[in-house]
């Protein structure tokens, strides 16, 4: 899954991953910890692997 997105994206590759949603909407998950990332400066670094378990997080709630 996601075989063609680096080991850490960017907000822009979290948006594609998470199906197209908006970038205010992406930095508000990263805001609240939602989804666990690296913050430098002002930049967001967000472990593909964090993407995933976000991913099947969602997934187990709705079981």
């Amino acid at each position: 899954m996601f075989k063609e997105y680096p080991d850490v994206v960017n907000v822009k590759q979290l948006c594609e991953m998470l199906g197209g949603i908006c970038s205010k909407t992406a930095c508000q998950l990263l805001r609240t910890n939602k989804i666990q990332h690296f913050k430098i400066g002002n930049r967001y670094f967000i472990p593909k692997i964090f993407v995933l378990n976000y991913i099947c997080n969602l997934q187990n709630r709705n079981l």
